[in-house]
Protein backbone atom coordinates (compact mmCIF):
# COMPACT_ATOMS: atom_id res chain seq x y z
CA UNK A 1 0.00 0.00 0.00
CA UNK A 2 1.37 3.43 -0.92
CA UNK A 3 0.63 6.88 0.48
CA UNK A 4 0.24 9.80 -1.96
CA UNK A 5 2.61 12.77 -1.68
CA UNK A 6 1.54 16.44 -1.46
CA UNK A 7 2.03 18.77 -4.39
CA UNK A 8 3.20 22.33 -3.86
CA UNK A 9 5.31 21.74 -0.75
CA UNK A 10 9.11 21.88 -0.94
CA UNK A 11 11.03 18.96 0.58
CA UNK A 12 13.82 21.08 2.06
CA UNK A 13 14.29 19.57 5.55
CA UNK A 14 17.12 17.05 5.83
CA UNK A 15 18.41 14.91 8.70
CA UNK A 16 20.57 17.71 10.14
CA UNK A 17 17.74 20.24 10.15
CA UNK A 18 15.25 17.76 11.61
CA UNK A 19 17.74 16.73 14.32
CA UNK A 20 18.19 20.40 15.24
CA UNK A 21 14.43 20.89 15.34
CA UNK A 22 13.93 17.90 17.66
CA UNK A 23 16.71 19.14 19.95
CA UNK A 24 15.16 22.60 19.92
CA UNK A 25 11.76 21.45 21.15
CA UNK A 26 13.23 18.86 23.55
CA UNK A 27 16.01 20.79 25.29
CA UNK A 28 13.78 23.65 26.30
CA UNK A 29 13.34 25.80 29.37
CA UNK A 30 12.87 22.71 31.55
CA UNK A 31 16.53 21.70 31.61
CA UNK A 32 17.37 24.97 33.38
CA UNK A 33 15.20 23.96 36.38
CA UNK A 34 14.75 20.16 36.21
CA UNK A 35 18.11 19.28 37.82
CA UNK A 36 16.81 20.67 41.12
CA UNK A 37 13.63 18.57 40.89
CA UNK A 38 15.66 15.45 40.07
CA UNK A 39 18.01 16.09 42.99
CA UNK A 40 15.06 16.58 45.34
CA UNK A 41 13.72 13.18 44.36
CA UNK A 42 16.87 11.04 44.13
CA UNK A 43 19.81 13.17 45.23
CA UNK A 44 23.11 12.05 43.67
CA UNK A 45 21.32 9.07 42.11
CA UNK A 46 19.26 11.37 39.86
CA UNK A 47 21.06 10.21 36.67
CA UNK A 48 19.26 6.86 37.07
CA UNK A 49 15.95 8.57 36.33
CA UNK A 50 17.42 10.17 33.21
CA UNK A 51 18.63 6.79 31.95
CA UNK A 52 15.23 5.22 32.63
CA UNK A 53 13.50 8.04 30.73
CA UNK A 54 15.94 7.71 27.83
CA UNK A 55 15.31 3.95 27.58
CA UNK A 56 11.56 4.48 27.65
CA UNK A 57 11.78 7.20 25.01
CA UNK A 58 13.95 4.95 22.85
CA UNK A 59 11.01 2.54 22.63
CA UNK A 60 8.67 5.36 21.64
CA UNK A 61 11.23 6.76 19.17
CA UNK A 62 11.38 3.36 17.44
CA UNK A 63 7.63 3.57 16.90
CA UNK A 64 7.81 7.17 15.68
CA UNK A 65 10.67 6.26 13.33
CA UNK A 66 8.72 3.34 11.89
CA UNK A 67 5.59 5.42 11.34
CA UNK A 68 7.48 8.47 10.06
CA UNK A 69 9.42 6.42 7.52
CA UNK A 70 6.17 4.96 6.13
CA UNK A 71 3.95 8.08 6.05
CA UNK A 72 5.40 11.30 4.63
CA UNK A 73 2.25 13.44 4.72
CA UNK A 74 2.22 16.76 6.55
CA UNK A 75 0.67 16.41 10.02
CA UNK A 76 3.12 14.13 11.83
CA UNK A 77 1.34 11.95 14.40
CA UNK A 78 -2.03 13.10 13.08
CA UNK A 79 -1.13 11.81 9.62
CA UNK A 80 0.30 8.53 10.95
CA UNK A 81 -2.84 7.76 12.95
CA UNK A 82 -5.15 8.83 10.13
CA UNK A 83 -3.50 6.50 7.62
CA UNK A 84 -3.57 3.63 10.13
CA UNK A 85 -7.06 4.03 11.63
CA UNK A 86 -8.99 6.39 9.37
CA UNK A 87 -9.96 10.07 9.42
CA UNK A 88 -12.03 10.08 12.63
CA UNK A 89 -9.34 8.61 14.92
CA UNK A 90 -6.77 10.73 13.10
CA UNK A 91 -8.85 13.81 13.83
CA UNK A 92 -8.98 12.98 17.56
CA UNK A 93 -5.19 12.50 17.56
CA UNK A 94 -4.85 15.87 15.86
CA UNK A 95 -7.04 17.48 18.55
CA UNK A 96 -4.85 15.98 21.28
CA UNK A 97 -1.75 17.25 19.56
CA UNK A 98 -3.16 20.72 19.02
CA UNK A 99 -4.25 21.05 22.66
CA UNK A 100 -0.88 19.88 23.93
CA UNK A 101 1.10 22.09 21.56
CA UNK A 102 -1.03 25.18 22.13
CA UNK A 103 -0.85 25.14 25.91
CA UNK A 104 2.79 24.08 26.01
CA UNK A 105 4.08 26.74 23.63
CA UNK A 106 1.87 29.41 25.21
CA UNK A 107 3.29 28.59 28.62
CA UNK A 108 6.86 28.77 27.31
CA UNK A 109 6.13 32.05 25.53
CA UNK A 110 4.78 33.48 28.78
CA UNK A 111 7.93 32.30 30.58
CA UNK A 112 10.01 33.87 27.79
CA UNK A 113 8.38 37.23 28.47
CA UNK A 114 9.15 36.82 32.18
CA UNK A 115 12.76 35.96 31.41
CA UNK A 116 13.09 39.01 29.19
CA UNK A 117 11.71 41.11 32.05
CA UNK A 118 14.47 39.83 34.35
CA UNK A 119 17.14 40.77 31.84
CA UNK A 120 15.41 44.03 30.82
CA UNK A 121 13.33 45.39 33.73
CA UNK A 122 11.63 47.97 31.52
CA UNK A 123 9.55 45.14 30.01
CA UNK A 124 8.17 44.03 33.39
CA UNK A 125 4.83 45.86 32.95
CA UNK A 126 1.69 44.13 31.66
CA UNK A 127 1.62 46.26 28.50
CA UNK A 128 5.27 45.56 27.73
CA UNK A 129 4.73 41.83 28.35
CA UNK A 130 1.92 41.85 25.79
CA UNK A 131 4.15 43.62 23.28
CA UNK A 132 7.01 41.15 23.83
CA UNK A 133 4.78 38.12 23.25
CA UNK A 134 3.06 39.69 20.23
CA UNK A 135 6.41 40.65 18.71
CA UNK A 136 7.79 37.15 19.33
CA UNK A 137 5.05 35.42 17.37
CA UNK A 138 4.88 38.13 14.69
CA UNK A 139 8.58 37.72 13.91
CA UNK A 140 8.47 33.91 13.92
CA UNK A 141 5.33 33.85 11.77
CA UNK A 142 6.97 36.18 9.23
CA UNK A 143 10.11 34.02 9.13
CA UNK A 144 8.17 30.79 8.58
CA UNK A 145 5.83 32.31 5.99
CA UNK A 146 8.83 33.27 3.87
CA UNK A 147 9.87 29.67 3.51
CA UNK A 148 10.38 26.38 5.32
CA UNK A 149 14.11 26.56 4.52
CA UNK A 150 14.46 29.88 6.35
CA UNK A 151 12.45 28.55 9.29
CA UNK A 152 14.57 25.38 9.45
CA UNK A 153 17.80 27.42 9.34
CA UNK A 154 16.56 29.61 12.19
CA UNK A 155 15.79 26.51 14.25
CA UNK A 156 19.24 25.10 13.44
CA UNK A 157 20.98 28.33 14.49
CA UNK A 158 19.03 28.63 17.73
CA UNK A 159 19.71 24.97 18.56
CA UNK A 160 23.43 25.74 18.51
CA UNK A 161 23.05 29.05 20.40
CA UNK A 162 20.98 27.52 23.21
CA UNK A 163 23.53 24.76 23.78
CA UNK A 164 26.49 27.15 24.18
CA UNK A 165 25.83 28.23 27.81
CA UNK A 166 25.08 24.63 28.79
CA UNK A 167 28.33 23.42 27.21
CA UNK A 168 30.27 26.27 28.89
CA UNK A 169 28.79 25.29 32.26
CA UNK A 170 29.74 21.64 31.76
CA UNK A 171 33.26 22.31 30.45
CA UNK A 172 34.07 24.92 33.10
CA UNK A 173 32.25 23.28 36.00
CA UNK A 174 33.50 19.72 35.60
CA UNK A 175 36.91 20.73 36.99
CA UNK A 176 35.35 22.01 40.22
CA UNK A 177 33.03 19.09 40.93
CA UNK A 178 33.19 17.77 44.49
CA UNK A 179 33.23 13.94 44.23
CA UNK A 180 31.63 13.66 47.67
CA UNK A 181 28.49 15.35 46.29
CA UNK A 182 28.16 12.58 43.68
CA UNK A 183 28.40 9.65 46.12
CA UNK A 184 25.16 7.66 46.40
CA UNK A 185 23.89 7.16 49.95
CA UNK A 186 22.25 3.94 48.75
CA UNK A 187 20.45 2.32 45.82
CA UNK A 188 17.20 4.21 45.10
CA UNK A 189 13.94 2.28 45.31
CA UNK A 190 11.92 1.59 42.15
CA UNK A 191 9.09 3.77 43.45
CA UNK A 192 11.45 6.71 44.01
CA UNK A 193 12.88 6.31 40.51
CA UNK A 194 9.38 6.10 39.04
CA UNK A 195 8.15 9.22 40.83
CA UNK A 196 11.16 11.18 39.61
CA UNK A 197 11.03 9.72 36.10
CA UNK A 198 7.41 10.77 35.61
CA UNK A 199 8.56 14.36 36.07
CA UNK A 200 11.69 14.04 33.94
CA UNK A 201 10.03 12.16 31.07
CA UNK A 202 8.62 15.43 29.86
CA UNK A 203 12.13 16.77 29.38
CA UNK A 204 12.40 14.21 26.58
CA UNK A 205 9.13 14.85 24.76
CA UNK A 206 8.72 17.20 21.83
CA UNK A 207 9.69 15.08 18.85
CA UNK A 208 6.05 15.03 17.71
CA UNK A 209 6.25 18.80 17.11
CA UNK A 210 9.27 18.51 14.85
CA UNK A 211 7.65 15.72 12.80
CA UNK A 212 4.56 17.69 11.80
CA UNK A 213 6.11 19.07 8.55
CA UNK A 214 6.68 15.50 7.28
CA UNK A 215 5.52 16.54 3.82
CA UNK A 216 8.58 18.81 3.60
CA UNK A 217 11.21 16.22 4.60
CA UNK A 218 13.84 14.98 2.17
CA UNK A 219 13.94 11.16 1.96
CA UNK A 220 11.75 10.65 5.08
CA UNK A 221 12.44 6.89 5.21
CA UNK A 222 16.07 7.68 6.13
CA UNK A 223 15.75 11.19 7.57
CA UNK A 224 13.20 10.44 10.31
CA UNK A 225 15.00 7.51 12.03
CA UNK A 226 18.45 9.15 11.79
CA UNK A 227 17.22 12.47 13.17
CA UNK A 228 15.18 10.96 16.02
CA UNK A 229 17.91 8.68 17.34
CA UNK A 230 20.62 11.33 16.91
CA UNK A 231 18.56 13.88 18.82
CA UNK A 232 17.78 11.38 21.62
CA UNK A 233 21.47 10.50 22.00
CA UNK A 234 22.54 14.16 22.11
CA UNK A 235 19.77 15.12 24.52
CA UNK A 236 20.45 12.26 26.94
CA UNK A 237 24.20 12.94 26.98
CA UNK A 238 23.64 16.64 27.65
CA UNK A 239 21.16 15.93 30.45
CA UNK A 240 23.49 13.50 32.22
CA UNK A 241 26.44 15.90 32.01
CA UNK A 242 24.39 18.87 33.20
CA UNK A 243 22.88 16.95 36.11
CA UNK A 244 26.27 15.59 37.17
CA UNK A 245 28.05 18.95 37.07
CA UNK A 246 25.24 20.81 38.83
CA UNK A 247 25.03 18.14 41.53
CA UNK A 248 28.80 18.14 41.92
CA UNK A 249 28.89 21.91 42.36
CA UNK A 250 25.84 22.47 44.57
CA UNK A 251 25.57 19.18 46.40
CA UNK A 252 22.70 18.73 48.88
CA UNK A 253 21.78 22.41 48.54
CA UNK A 254 20.68 22.09 44.88
CA UNK A 255 16.93 21.62 45.66
CA UNK A 256 17.05 25.00 47.41
CA UNK A 257 17.63 26.70 44.04
CA UNK A 258 14.50 25.28 42.39
CA UNK A 259 13.95 28.28 40.08
CA UNK A 260 17.48 28.54 38.63
CA UNK A 261 19.85 25.75 39.75
CA UNK A 262 22.07 25.99 36.68
CA UNK A 263 22.44 29.76 37.00
CA UNK A 264 23.50 29.25 40.62
CA UNK A 265 25.97 26.52 39.61
CA UNK A 266 27.45 28.76 36.90
CA UNK A 267 27.77 31.60 39.40
CA UNK A 268 29.81 29.34 41.72
CA UNK A 269 32.35 28.71 38.95
CA UNK A 270 32.28 31.75 36.67
CA UNK A 271 30.88 34.47 38.92
CA UNK A 272 28.24 37.00 37.89
CA UNK A 273 29.14 36.68 34.22
CA UNK A 274 28.52 32.96 34.26
CA UNK A 275 25.19 33.41 36.01
CA UNK A 276 24.16 35.99 33.39
CA UNK A 277 25.26 33.67 30.58
CA UNK A 278 22.99 30.90 31.84
CA UNK A 279 20.08 33.29 32.36
CA UNK A 280 20.50 34.48 28.77
CA UNK A 281 20.80 30.86 27.71
CA UNK A 282 17.47 30.09 29.36
CA UNK A 283 15.87 32.94 27.41
CA UNK A 284 17.40 31.71 24.14
CA UNK A 285 16.24 28.18 24.97
CA UNK A 286 12.67 29.37 25.40
CA UNK A 287 12.91 31.26 22.12
CA UNK A 288 14.28 28.11 20.49
CA UNK A 289 11.34 26.05 21.74
CA UNK A 290 8.83 28.56 20.38
CA UNK A 291 10.67 28.81 17.04
CA UNK A 292 10.70 25.02 16.71
CA UNK A 293 7.00 24.85 17.51
CA UNK A 294 6.23 27.57 14.96
CA UNK A 295 8.03 25.52 12.32
CA UNK A 296 5.94 22.44 13.05
CA UNK A 297 2.59 23.04 14.76
CA UNK A 298 0.94 25.34 12.16
CA UNK A 299 1.12 22.39 9.76
CA UNK A 300 -1.42 20.62 11.99
CA UNK A 301 -3.99 23.28 11.03
CA UNK A 302 -2.90 22.83 7.40
CA UNK A 303 -3.47 19.06 7.70
CA UNK A 304 -6.92 19.53 9.28
CA UNK A 305 -7.86 21.90 6.45
CA UNK A 306 -6.41 19.61 3.79
CA UNK A 307 -8.67 16.80 5.04
CA UNK A 308 -11.80 18.97 5.13
CA UNK A 309 -12.17 19.21 8.92
CA UNK A 310 -11.33 22.93 9.01
CA UNK A 311 -12.10 25.50 6.29
CA UNK A 312 -10.20 24.86 3.08
CA UNK A 313 -8.68 28.33 3.12
CA UNK A 314 -6.23 27.24 5.86
CA UNK A 315 -4.60 24.80 3.45
CA UNK A 316 -3.79 27.57 0.98
CA UNK A 317 -0.13 27.50 -0.04
CA UNK A 318 1.65 30.79 -0.75
CA UNK A 319 2.31 31.06 -4.51
CA UNK A 320 5.79 32.53 -4.00
CA UNK A 321 7.10 31.06 -0.73
CA UNK A 322 5.35 27.64 -1.05
CA UNK A 323 4.32 27.59 2.63
CA UNK A 324 0.91 27.18 4.32
CA UNK A 325 0.99 30.86 5.24
CA UNK A 326 -2.60 31.29 6.46
CA UNK A 327 -2.26 28.33 8.82
CA UNK A 328 0.96 29.86 10.17
CA UNK A 329 -0.62 33.27 10.75
CA UNK A 330 -3.77 31.86 12.39
CA UNK A 331 -1.78 29.56 14.68
CA UNK A 332 0.51 32.42 15.72
CA UNK A 333 -2.51 34.57 16.59
CA UNK A 334 -4.09 31.78 18.68
CA UNK A 335 -1.03 30.93 20.76
CA UNK A 336 -0.09 34.59 21.22
CA UNK A 337 -3.57 35.31 22.61
CA UNK A 338 -3.38 32.34 24.99
CA UNK A 339 0.12 33.29 26.17
CA UNK A 340 -0.90 36.90 26.81
CA UNK A 341 -4.01 35.95 28.77
CA UNK A 342 -2.45 33.41 31.16
CA UNK A 343 0.63 31.40 32.08
CA UNK A 344 -1.34 28.13 31.94
CA UNK A 345 0.96 26.50 34.47
CA UNK A 346 -2.13 24.95 36.07
CA UNK A 347 -2.77 23.04 32.81
CA UNK A 348 0.67 21.45 32.64
CA UNK A 349 -0.47 18.05 33.90
CA UNK A 350 -3.43 18.05 31.50
CA UNK A 351 -1.05 18.79 28.63
CA UNK A 352 1.16 15.91 29.77
CA UNK A 353 -1.78 13.48 29.81
CA UNK A 354 -2.67 14.61 26.28
CA UNK A 355 0.94 14.05 25.18
CA UNK A 356 1.08 10.52 26.57
CA UNK A 357 -2.30 9.64 25.08
CA UNK A 358 -1.06 10.97 21.76
CA UNK A 359 2.06 8.82 22.04
CA UNK A 360 -0.11 5.79 22.73
CA UNK A 361 -2.07 6.36 19.52
CA UNK A 362 1.17 6.69 17.55
CA UNK A 363 2.54 3.47 19.03
CA UNK A 364 -0.64 1.67 17.96
CA UNK A 365 -0.46 3.31 14.53
CA UNK A 366 3.14 2.21 13.99
CA UNK A 367 2.13 -1.40 14.69
CA UNK A 368 -0.75 -1.23 12.20
CA UNK A 369 1.35 0.53 9.52
CA UNK A 370 4.02 -2.16 9.79
CA UNK A 371 1.47 -4.98 9.72
CA UNK A 372 -0.16 -3.52 6.58
CA UNK A 373 3.26 -2.68 5.08
CA UNK A 374 2.28 0.92 4.27
CA UNK A 375 5.05 2.66 2.32
CA UNK A 376 5.84 6.20 1.17
CA UNK A 377 9.29 6.93 -0.29
CA UNK A 378 12.17 4.46 -0.01
CA UNK A 379 12.64 1.44 2.21
CA UNK A 380 10.91 1.98 5.58
CA UNK A 381 12.66 1.74 8.93
CA UNK A 382 12.67 -1.82 10.31
CA UNK A 383 11.83 -1.89 14.02
CA UNK A 384 14.08 -4.30 15.94
CA UNK A 385 12.24 -7.20 17.60
CA UNK A 386 9.17 -6.56 15.46
CA UNK A 387 5.87 -6.08 17.35
CA UNK A 388 7.58 -6.45 20.75
CA UNK A 389 8.78 -2.81 20.71
CA UNK A 390 5.32 -1.25 20.20
CA UNK A 391 3.89 -3.52 22.90
CA UNK A 392 6.61 -2.54 25.39
CA UNK A 393 6.15 1.13 24.51
CA UNK A 394 2.39 0.87 25.10
CA UNK A 395 2.94 -0.78 28.50
CA UNK A 396 5.34 2.00 29.53
CA UNK A 397 2.92 4.73 28.47
CA UNK A 398 0.01 3.10 30.29
CA UNK A 399 2.20 2.84 33.41
CA UNK A 400 2.91 6.58 33.22
CA UNK A 401 -0.75 7.40 32.61
CA UNK A 402 -1.73 5.38 35.68
CA UNK A 403 -0.28 8.23 37.74
CA UNK A 404 -2.84 10.71 36.38
CA UNK A 405 -6.02 11.50 38.31
CA UNK A 406 -9.63 10.93 37.25
CA UNK A 407 -10.09 14.69 36.95
CA UNK A 408 -7.41 14.99 34.28
CA UNK A 409 -8.83 12.06 32.33
CA UNK A 410 -12.30 13.56 32.70
CA UNK A 411 -11.23 16.89 31.21
CA UNK A 412 -9.49 15.14 28.32
CA UNK A 413 -12.55 12.97 27.68
CA UNK A 414 -14.77 16.06 27.64
CA UNK A 415 -12.56 17.83 25.11
CA UNK A 416 -12.46 14.75 22.86
CA UNK A 417 -16.26 14.38 23.10
CA UNK A 418 -16.77 17.98 21.98
CA UNK A 419 -14.23 17.48 19.19
CA UNK A 420 -16.05 14.34 18.04
CA UNK A 421 -19.34 16.26 17.93
CA UNK A 422 -17.76 19.04 15.85
CA UNK A 423 -16.29 16.44 13.50
CA UNK A 424 -19.68 14.75 13.07
CA UNK A 425 -21.46 18.04 12.40
CA UNK A 426 -18.79 19.06 9.89
CA UNK A 427 -19.01 15.75 8.04
CA UNK A 428 -22.79 15.68 7.92
CA UNK A 429 -23.20 19.31 6.94
CA UNK A 430 -24.88 20.18 10.23
CA UNK A 431 -27.64 17.54 9.94
CA UNK A 432 -27.97 15.76 13.32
Amino acid sequence: MTVPSEAGLVRAIGARQLTASVINVTIGAGIFVLPAAAAAGLGPAAPVAYVVCALLMALIVCCFAAAGSRVSLTGGVYAYVEVAFGPFVGFLAGVLYFLMATFAVSSVASAFAGSVAVLWPATATAAARTMVIAALFAVLAAVNVRGVTIGARLVEAVAVAKLVPLVVLVVAGIWFVNPAFLRWPGVPTPSAVGQTAIVLIFAFVGLEVALVPSGELRDPARTVPRALFSALAITTTMYLLIQGVAQGLLGPSMPEYANAPLAEAAGRVLGGGGRLLVLVGATVSMFGYVSGDMLGSPRALFAFSRDGVLPRVLSTIHPRFHTPYLAIVVYAAIVASVAISSSFTQLAVLANVAALTLYLTCVAASYVLQRRDVRADGIPFAVPAGPLIPILAAVVILWLLSNATRREFGVEALVLAVAALVYFIRRTGGRL
